[in-house]
């Protein structure tokens, strides 16, 4: 088969699934049993603190799983458009598609969809995937030994390291470091957890606005490839440049979640300290660094004739128990006393 017969070769396709890739995929289907185990928790509790108790758990299961997910997905930034551009190398044959560049943390993913999706005798429908690695250059050979389309190779070649636009600088040092802020906000998302569910209410409102942080480091990471001259992308007589997307404006609602959750709590445990801890199910510290208890009981004063308890000396005068109003008893190390 050739290219000047209206009929092109085939090659083995291995296309990346795109938004849902397998990582994300695990992502999400893990977070989904956690949800899941916990719900079943839901009616063993008991009172008012079921309502809050499930509140607070799916809010930070689902602050958990965007954090994990961003890293896998592949449209922080995106850019389409519909043009008439030639299809194949060594054909002038022209194709109606529509282009789109898909941008993410480890990549970029390139897709090409014809309009309608069957013209000469072919399925246009591409999704191909490239990852910001030292190999770069050799997924684009390999891409032109595979034949893909023009318009995905064109878009590939801007992202090599010889390519004067000097893309795959930018993209991948900014999804690197965006990457690397976003797993640290994962880390610390799981210290706010732990601490919640500790007496230590105002430390965990300090991790999560920690976490607000940390993420919105990792937006301005991203942000960082805008702040060069972008290189335009023409496909025929159109052209277009990416912008933020999904990805981007996710984790931006998500980075102020944390951040209003952060600051509520930390107010709030301030204001009411004790509410707080009641709120979240967790003990209050004593100040009293001795064990003391004070309580009104029978006493048989037998037992504690000539003892010195606070400077009151307890007297027996018979079998018959005395009642004491106020008893203080500590615990010595030198004897037992049973009360």
């Amino acid at each position: 088969m050739t290219f000047y017969d209206d009929i092109y070769p085939f090659y083995p396709l291995q296309r990346t699934p795109f938004i849902f890739s397998t990582s994300l995929l695990t992502v999400i289907l893990v977070f989904l049993v956690l949800t899941v185990g916990f719900l079943l928790i839901v009616p063993g509790i008991r009172g008012k603190s079921r309502i809050l108790w499930t509140f607070r758990i799916l809010i930070s299961l689902f602050i958990g799983a965007v954090i994990v997910a961003l890293n896998f997905t592949s449209d922080w930034a995106e850019a389409s458009l519909r043009a008439n551009t030639t299809y194949k190398s060594f054909s002038n044959v022209m194709v109606n598609a529509e282009v789109g560049l898909h941008v993410g943390l480890y990549g970029i993913n390139i897709t090409l969809r014809g309009d309608p999706v069957v013209q000469f005798n072919e399925t246009i429908d591409y999704n191909e995937m490239f990852v910001w690695t030292s190999s770069v250059d050799e997924e684009y050979e390999n891409a032109l030994n595979k034949g893909l389309p023009n318009p995905i190779l064109y878009i590939a070649e801007k992202f090599t390291l010889n390519s004067p636009c000097g893309l795959i600088y930018q993209y991948r040092y900014s999804g690197r470091y965006a990457s690397a802020t976003l797993w640290t906000a994962f880390c610390c998302w799981l210290l706010a957890n732990i601490l919640f569910s500790m007496p230590v209410i105002l430390y965990a409102g300090c991790m999560m606005a920690t976490t607000a942080a940390f993420i919105f480091f990792s937006l301005a990471s991203f942000s960082t490839i805008y702040n060069l001259p972008q290189c335009t992308f023409t496909i025929g007589t159109e052209s277009f440049e990416t912008d933020f997307s999904a990805s981007f404006w996710l984790a931006l609602a998500t980075g102020l979640l944390c951040a209003l959750i952060g600051i509520v709590v930390i107010v709030l445990d301030w204001l009411f300290p004790e509410k707080m801890r009641e709120a979240f199910s967790v003990g209050v510290d004593s100040d009293d660094d001795d064990d003391v208890y004070s309580e009104k009981g029978y006493l048989n004063a037998g037992f504690l004739e000539g003892v010195s308890l606070d400077g009151v000396i307890v007297k027996g005068t018979g079998k018959e128990p005395q009642q004491i109003s106020t008893l203080t008893v500590r615990f010595l190390f030198s004897q037992q006393i049973i009360i």
